[in-house]
């Protein structure tokens, strides 16, 4: 019984340090993101002057809480790169 109870303690143990170990990489990942959207030039109305990869022109623009330009089209796969863009901090600007 003894060696059941030690092995669910080392089940627990492991689950715990785990569930730190993502929530640690989740935050990172969240702070990454939000340290490339603050990176943006902004404009004089707080907009982000991006380069739009859809229409090939220079745009500033709001971004949403989830770094998404007011123009993203879901479907259109530049506008899917232009956010994976934002989000890597790969972005053309000016």
């Amino acid at each position: 019984m003894a060696e059941d109870d030690r092995l669910a303690s080392l089940v627990r143990s492991t689950l715990r340090s785990a569930g730190r170990q993502l929530a640690e990489a989740r935050q990172a990942y969240d702070d990454a993101k939000q340290s490339a959207r603050e990176d943006l030039p902004l404009d004089d109305q707080g907009q982000a002057r991006i380069v739009c990869r859809r229409h090939a022109e220079r745009r500033a623009v709001r971004l949403d809480e989830d770094g998404r330009p007011h123009c993203f089209d879901a479907e259109h796969p530049d506008c899917q790169g232009c956010v994976e863009d934002i989000d890597d901090g790969t972005i053309e600007t000016w």
